[in-house]
């Protein structure tokens, strides 16, 4: 399996640089694997294509404002950080824009001192760990000086933050958003389960390894970044009980599929569960649980174009692309979205 095997030819014009006021105003695309058919509809559409007693799978992590921006207090020397994990109370493994003025013993300031940062080691990958002193509750410093960490192909800063969050965000831990979820509002969710459609939460913090290319072109060759994940025992019934019914569990977003099918048994079933997975899901792959996905279009070459092309068949996908873009869809994490069903 080659990586070219997953490419495709995307106008710069189609990459969404900004979220649209009314986040339920995206178009969705609905595929459907039975009669390899394309509909073009809107993403309220979806109360259409969903049934009583499926059940929607979300991600409810929030994204932490990791990205910040401080300078050396000798030197005035402009320095970013993107905070990625931390590994003690107030010691932090964080990416270094640019390296070279990070070494062993510097102190790094941000916002006048709010935040400084002793850096005590030079990690495997260039990486640093570092030790964070301030004042007061860490994620209300962090809260009022850091910026989303938007993805490198998103070029404006966000005016309002918690647009790069879903409305159901809960669990503070990620360093990108679950973006299939953003085109969810309180009132389609409340319309959803009106319907009789469950709605479950799983967490799976989402790391920046999602946006790390491939590199190698044989596909299997590749190494898969690892994530945190946790699923209450409460959710965890409400998507067996779905399953035992007859209903499909449909996974909002690549992050809630690789979740459920690191932790379903060989009959699709889940229990009370967290730790780290590293699950590659490429064509070949035999969904256990999984039974639908809504998601974004994705990057040509990534490890999430390869999932849905293990869902859907990498032909169909790619058929699927060249429409979306000979239709102006919008594309990648503010850009519209997908229903695999």
């Amino acid at each position: 399996m080659k990586l070219s095997d997953f490419t495709f030819k995307l106008p710069q014009e189609l990459i969404a640089q900004e979220p649209l006021e009314d986040r339920s105003d995206s178009r969705l695309m609905v595929l459907d694997r039975n009669n390899h058919s394309i509909e073009h509809k809107k993403f309220t559409d979806l109360l259409e294509e969903l049934h009583s007693g499926d059940c929607l799978v979300l991600n409810n992590t929030r994204v932490m404002p990791a990205r910040l921006i401080g300078e050396k207090p000798k030197t005035q020397g402009k320095v970013e950080f993107l905070l990625l994990s931390r590994k003690k109370q107030n010691q932090w493994e964080v990416m270094v824009k640019p390296g070279k003025k990070a070494k062993v013993g510097d102190v790094i300031e941000f916002g006048n001192g709010m935040i400084k940062a002793e850096v005590l080691e030079i990690m495997d990958g260039g990486n640093r760990l570092v030790a964070l002193e301030y004042e007061g509750i860490f994620e209300e410093v962090l809260d009022q000086l850091g910026q989303m960490p938007l993805p490198p192909y998103i070029t404006k800063q966000l005016e309002d933050k918690e647009r790069y969050q879903t409305v159901y965000s809960k669990h503070t831990g990620s360093a990108a958003a679950p973006t299939a979820g953003l085109h969810f509002t309180h009132d389609l969710m409340k319309k959803i389960e009106e319907k009789g459609v469950a709605i479950a939460y799983i967490t799976l913090h989402v790391g920046l390894g999602t946006f790390r290319p491939v590199k190698v072109e044989n596909v299997l060759e590749h190494d898969m970044h690892s994530e945190y994940y946790f699923i209450e025992e409460e959710e965890a019934l409400k998507i067996n009980s779905a399953k035992n019914k007859g209903g499909r569990v449909i996974a909002v977003g690549t992050t809630s599929s690789r979740t459920l099918e690191s932790v379903a048994d060989e009959d699709g079933y889940i229990k009370k569960s967290s730790g780290w997975t590293d699950i590659f899901i490429y064509p070949g792959y035999s969904f256990k649980i999984v039974d639908a996905l809504i998601t974004n279009f994705h990057l040509p070459e990534s490890t999430l174009i390869m999932l849905v092309s293990a869902l859907a068949g990498r032909e169909f996908i790619l058929e699927a692309y060249e429409a979306a873009v000979e239709s102006s869809y919008r594309f990648f994490s503010f850009g519209d979205a997908m229903l695999i069903k």
